[in-house]
């Protein structure tokens, strides 16, 4: 079983800055994706960053330039630094680990931490 802890939100005025964390434990693949998905209401879940144990990394449009994603193997820990924030960046933030192995695909998720900018 893997859980994910997330911690960092909270309320910021536009052009603040916020950081999340999440840190995954239990039975994780040494090859993995971390990242951050983002659902606001009434919109489908969304790509905001992720990142491959190797370091490869993967933004949505609307966040390069202002977020950036940073993981720490040792620990399982996967961080989102997001600068000059936007009242379009309100959502909740989901934590994800995925991996495939042996033709079979985990997928896990964290319970969500609330970012909301205020304009």
């Amino acid at each position: 079983q893997v859980q994910l802890v997330e911690s960092g939100g909270g309320l910021v005025q536009a052009g603040g800055s916020l950081r999340l964390s999440c840190a995954a434990s239990g039975s994780i693949f040494s090859f993995n994706t971390m990242g951050w998905y983002r659902q606001a209401p009434g919109h489908e879940r969304e790509l905001a960053a992720a990142m491959t144990t190797s370091g490869s990394t993967n933004y949505a449009d609307s966040v390069k330039g202002r977020f950036t994603i940073s993981r720490d193997n040792a620990k399982n820990t996967v961080y989102l630094q997001m600068n000059s924030l936007k009242p379009e960046d309100t959502a909740v933030y989901y934590c994800n680990v995925h991996w495939r192995r042996l033709g079979k695909q985990y997928d896990y998720w964290g319970q969500g931490t609330q970012v909301t900018v205020s304009s």
